[in-house]
């Protein structure tokens, strides 16, 4: 599996299209589906509060998990936003361990953190 981190609007998807060759036909939100690319991995711990052993296993049977970084800036007051945040990160921190590549994009530019492409 293929974990790719960024910010909000930082080209994650283009680089998945452009770099990968995924279409916006290969990606989901839904975890359990046959499509190749899951995406917005920050909404769907929002949705589930944490990582899962069964959801982990459905991530790393994708080939790309695309996720935003939501822990920088400002910290929020609200302690249901603080501990989502924290979760994503957990989250991100248990998939990239097992992750085969991680790739972070800022501005477009991909950065091999783990593994190759």
């Amino acid at each position: 599996m293929i974990l790719i981190i960024g910010g909000l609007g930082s080209g994650k998807h283009s680089f998945v299209a452009q770099e990968l060759g995924y279409s916006e036909k290969d990606l989901s939100t839904d975890p359990t589906d046959s499509k190749p690319v899951l995406s917005d991995l920050q909404n769907l711990i929002r949705k589930k509060g944490a990582l899962s052993n069964e959801l982990k296993a459905q991530l790393l049977a994708k080939k790309v998990v695309i996720c935003d970084e939501v822990g920088s800036g400002v910290v929020p007051l609200d302690e249901q936003e603080r501990s989502w945040r924290d979760e994503v990160g957990r989250a991100q921190v248990s998939l990239a361990a097992e992750a085969s590549t991680v790739i972070r994009v800022v501005c477009g530019i991909p950065q091999t953190i783990k593994g190759e492409l």
